[in-house]
């Protein structure tokens, strides 16, 4: 029995070390490969197409309206500018948030943990420490999980590991899809830049928030979970209470109208590009006659 449950912490020691080694820029590392920025060049120049239409059903909806006396030449040039401005940096903006918004977590975290220090450097210190006890039966007596007297059994060792395990694997996998997350946001943001020059910006706005929540989420989960890394040796409940609460970021930040995901938004999407459609055939189907 000794020797499996020496094994299982070997193996669960060595699955964190590989884990932690992996966590960086991950998803900023996707936007440099060639494909992934091909992909966003279409996705403007298909923003540029629908920001035309648009602009042309602005000018014949400002027209129509104008003969009744309700239209206004400054609306319109007003929201011709807006989404100008709007085409133009939904493909840049994002990408350089991102980038940002990672390389202000890497800063923050070496000030807080001491320079060149990161999540990287304080789980490889934890485990050196853990692989440096030999065995499950002697972690806890190491001092590696501080605030906790003597643990004499090793399940308690083990259960402790397999929370931090749990908590940085949450945070890992959070990190490998947010790029892709940008990605696909990217692409569908594409698709409001038929309404914006229309006056009607209530989505791109909240695609808007959708890309701070993320940014916003990228910089608060990596920060939290190294918070609780520093405190796991001084008090080892609170700081797997800390690396337990990174995983909730998302939540707590849709719950104050940032939400990440992309349901909402994709489907938003597609009826506005269903109209940019429908109105695009009444025009051309209008125009002969």
């Amino acid at each position: 029995m000794d020797q499996i449950i020496n094994w299982v912490y070997g193996q669960i020691v060595g699955f964190l070390g590989d884990f932690f080694a992996h966590m960086g820029n991950m998803g900023v590392e996707l936007f440099e490969m060639s494909w992934v920025q091909s992909i966003v060049l279409f996705f403007s120049y298909l923003a540029w197409a629908l920001y035309g239409t648009g602009l042309m059903v602005s000018v014949f909806e400002t027209g129509i309206e104008y003969q009744s006396g309700r239209g206004s030449v400054k609306y319109a040039g007003l929201n011709a500018i807006k989404g100008f401005m709007a085409v133009g940096l939904f493909t840049i903006v994002p990408i350089e948030l991102y980038k940002l918004s990672v390389n202000l977590q890497a800063s923050l975290t070496a000030g807080i943990t001491g320079y060149g220090r990161g999540i990287s450097e304080i789980a490889s210190n934890i485990i050196t420490t853990l692989n440096n006890a030999g065995d499950v039966t002697s972690v806890g007596s190491s001092g590696i999980f501080g605030g906790l007297s003597v643990i004499t059994s090793p399940f308690m060792a083990l259960f402790i590991i397999i929370l931090m395990g749990y908590a940085v694997i949450k945070v890992f996998f959070a990190n490998l899809k947010r790029g892709g997350i940008l990605l696909i946001q990217i692409a569908v943001g594409s698709l409001y830049m038929f309404s914006v020059p229309r006056g009607y910006i209530d989505g791109f706005v909240q695609w808007s928030k959708q890309i701070i929540g993320l940014c916003l989420t990228t910089f608060l989960q990596a920060t939290i979970l190294t918070a609780g890394l520093m405190v796991v040796k001084d008090h080892a409940l609170l700081g797997l209470g800390l690396m337990l609460s990174a995983g909730e970021v998302p939540r707590i930040a849709g719950a104050f109208g940032l939400d990440t995901s992309t349901k909402a938004n994709i489907m938003s999407a597609v009826y506005t590009a269903q109209a940019a459609v429908n109105t695009t055939k009444t025009i051309v189907q209008a125009v002969p006659k």
